[in-house]
């Protein structure tokens, strides 16, 4: 099992959601969180400079079957690219097990119902 999380931006999280909704993964997680990064901005706003280099994103989160990572990548990269700086990254870890409380599955068997 993978825990994938990915940092994109709040305009795309719509896209990423249904894509990833098309190839079968229908629970995540998200936040919208701030970060520093490469791409500092300014902006005027009546003659007043606002410093915005704190940049909202959405953290997208979830665990998939080793099987489902490298579509769920692709998926990804496709529905939060822009070709701009800032389109964010993904992260993909390790977990060593899962446990549905209801029925005390564990493993690949505590994330989905039966295939």
């Amino acid at each position: 099992m993978k825990k994938i999380e990915a940092i994109i931006r709040k305009t795309k999280f719509e896209d990423v959601k249904k894509g990833l909704h098309n190839i079968g993964i229908d629970y995540l997680s998200f936040w919208d969180v701030r970060g520093v990064g490469k791409s500092v901005e300014e902006r005027v706003y009546r003659g007043v400079i606002y410093d915005t280099s704190s940049i909202e994103r959405t953290l997208v989160s979830f665990i998939v079957r080793d099987k489902y990572v490298d579509s769920c990548v692709v998926t990804i990269r496709e529905n939060a690219f822009t070709g701009e700086i800032g389109d964010g990254r993904i992260f993909v870890y390790n977990v060593e097990d899962a446990f549905r409380i209801r029925t005390g599955d564990s493993g690949d068997r505590s994330l989905y119902d039966e295939e």
